[in-house]
């Protein structure tokens, strides 16, 4: 039988943060898309990113703009007012995932790995109260959903999809970590990872970035188990 160890009070105020951040996020990205589609029923559109929607607002501010009426631009400046709160207030979580990240010596060894980041670090130290708890790598990076399902039978091996099961917070932020590994090894060059360059030759870029989320999973999971600290592969300390 399993059990599930218990976190402590900081822990689970980190997991907290983390959720609730989350959440705003998912509501400014509802927002968002509401300004959007409203103004596109009157003709008004803008390119795809952080600053059209700074231009939408801005033609909702402009009251010599006749192309939208008094009713629907009342709606959409409030939409306006509820999306910078919405950012002012992830600002805020930022900063203090940043000051949790710096209170934690566990948190702060575990930044040094390629693709994961303050936000990664945090989320792993809140969500895994005793990292002894897998038996090894693989069982941490199985919990997570970064794992072929196995289909196995009479000695032969068959592996299907990733099992996405586990935690899809900590999933998401794993490839996204990995994402980034690939997008900076594409700009500066992946002489110095043999093992991702291969990967790239012979796979498409998500699935190279799920290999590369379960190594950075398994590589997470060994320096919390073992307390140790990062440590740069032979190809690239040469």
């Amino acid at each position: 039988m399993r059990f599930v160890a218990t976190k402590t009070p900081g822990q689970q105020s980190c997991l907290t943060l983390h959720r609730t951040r989350h959440l705003f996020i998912r509501q400014q990205t509802s927002v968002i898309n509401a300004i959007r589609a409203h103004l596109a029923e009157f003709g008004i559109v803008a390119p795809v990113g952080r600053h059209g929607v700074e231009q939408l607002l801005q033609v909702v501010a402009d009251k010599s703009d006749k192309r939208l009426p008094e009713v629907a631009r009342t709606c959409v400046a409030a939409l306006g007012v509820q999306l910078q709160t919405l950012k002012a207030k992830i600002l805020e979580f930022d900063r203090l995932i940043m000051a949790w990240h710096r209170s934690s010596e566990t948190s702060r060894r575990l930044d040094d790995i390629p693709g994961v980041g303050p936000a990664l670090a945090t989320a792993l130290v809140a969500s895994i109260a005793d990292p002894n708890a897998f038996r090894s790598g693989r069982d941490f990076s199985a919990w997570i959903g970064v794992v072929p399902k196995q289909n196995s039978s009479g000695g032969k091996d068959r592996l299907g999809s990733i099992s996405k099961r586990g935690d899809r917070y900590l999933r998401g932020l794993f490839v996204a970590g990995a994402l980034a590994v690939i997008r900076y090894a594409k700009i500066y060059g992946t002489k110095h990872r043999p093992w991702l360059t291969a990967l790239l030759a012979r796979r498409p870029t998500k699935v190279a970035a799920i290999a590369l989320a379960n190594k950075i999973a398994r590589m997470a999971w060994a320096m919390m188990a073992k307390g140790e600290r990062y440590k740069e592969p032979v190809a690239l300390a040469v």
